[in-house]
């Protein structure tokens, strides 16, 4: 799914908000996704079996796997929507969309899962999964509404353009690349985690249990307020481009004040709100009290983890993607050897808990140290 957004909101709007010529964008653009989905859904449905009895050891996830890439194309059409208007900075049709979409993709699940339950957890996930192109058709529906009617495309416009391309995979292949080998490091996760504390003794029951515990209920809960920082990043982006660009630096620091208050004040928030009220939130969501002491555990620390994606939309705008990359690279390492020590000395799941911290610290405290060193110089 990386992959088939390849970082798009990012490539689009910063190219767009730079007064390139938004026609071309858009058309390379629809390229490159376009070449690229054909690869990765050849891809996907030549080694799916592969991956989900060899690697995830579940031939129950071979259907969802299937599901997750027939969705490819349409979220690959909804990011290059999205990086137009966020280029445009016009914020209206994706806070419109959004909402409408959940609110649809929220009363389809209503309506039709507990009709499709009755026929197995296999069927379930694999339709729950595949609701996702209705809701992604429908929030392109919605953008399309919001698009410019006057302008009119001709046949010149469709002609491939070498050099915009260029520019576009310039800003989208370093920016995806961390992101990736953090998507890459996500799949290793349970494979690592799964055969390190099945060595130092847990059952596979144990394993499966817990880990599904931490992922569904204890992150899930954590990760609410993202929607809000997300939105931030996004609208962050093209402004501090356009103005670092114009070498506007007061108004540059001033948005980056104001976005990092603004993250640091909502996740505090959030997160105060979810650390007091965690057992109710997981009674109310779930019907459960599990996964209460994981976010006791990861509460503090996801304080920093909601200035993560604006600190990292900020360095992106000051031309520093490759440092972002290399960042994000070097702490999903450093996250899957604290994982696997841990859990050869028999951390259980805490393994990933902790390096799940590690990490967090970790990039947090170098994005910060880049972005003052950049402020500094351009002062």
């Amino acid at each position: 799914m990386s992959l088939a957004n390849f970082n798009m909101i990012v490539s689009i709007s910063k190219r767009i908000s730079s007064n390139a010529d938004t026609k071309k964008v858009i058309v390379n653009s629809c390229y490159i996704m376009f070449t690229l989905n054909i690869i990765l859904i050849s891809l996907m449905f030549i080694f799916t079996k592969y991956i989900s009895n060899n690697l995830l050891k579940d031939p129950n996830t071979y259907y969802p796997l299937i599901a997750c890439t027939l969705t490819l194309p349409f979220i690959s059409l909804g990011y290059i929507i999205k990086g137009y208007f966020y280029g445009k900075q016009n914020m209206t049709p994706h806070m419109v969309s959004n909402v409408l979409e959940q609110l649809f993709r929220l009363t389809i699940i209503s309506i039709l899962l507990p009709k499709i339950v009755k026929y197995g957890t296999v069927v379930s996930v694999t339709v729950f999964i595949l609701f996702n192109i209705l809701s992604e058709s429908f929030s392109i529906i919605v953008f399309l509404f919001y698009l410019p009617k006057k302008k009119k495309l001709t046949k010149k416009d469709f002609n491939f353009d070498y050099q915009e391309s260029k520019e576009i995979l310039a800003i989208s292949i370093p920016s995806i690349s961390g992101r990736l080998l953090g998507n890459i490091g996500f799949f290793f996760e349970p494979i690592i985690l799964t055969n390190v504390l099945y060595f130092a003794g847990s059952s596979i029951s144990y394993i499966t249990r817990e880990y599904g515990i931490y992922n569904a209920y204890a992150i899930s809960t954590l990760l609410f307020p993202s929607f809000f920082i997300t939105a931030i990043s996004n609208a962050l982006l093209p402004e501090i481009s356009n103005n670092y660009a114009k070498c506007n630096i007061n108004l540059v620091k001033k948005r980056i004040k104001e976005s990092l208050i603004i993250s640091f004040i909502i996740g505090l928030s959030c997160t105060l709100v979810i650390f007091i009220f965690k057992d109710f939130l997981l009674n109310i969501l779930y019907h459960t009290q599990e996964g209460s002491s994981y976010i006791s555990f990861l509460s503090p620390f996801f304080v920093l983890f909601y200035l993560e994606s604006p600190l990292n939309s900020i360095l992106i705008g000051l031309n520093k993607v490759k440092v972002c990359t290399l960042i994000s690279i070097s702490g999903i390492i450093l996250k899957l050897i604290i994982m696997t020590i841990l859990g050869f000395l028999n951390f259980k799941i805490y393994s990933l808990i902790i390096s799940e911290v590690v990490n967090i610290i970790y990039v947090v405290s170098l994005y910060f140290i880049t972005l003052k060193k950049e402020l500094r110089l351009c002062s």
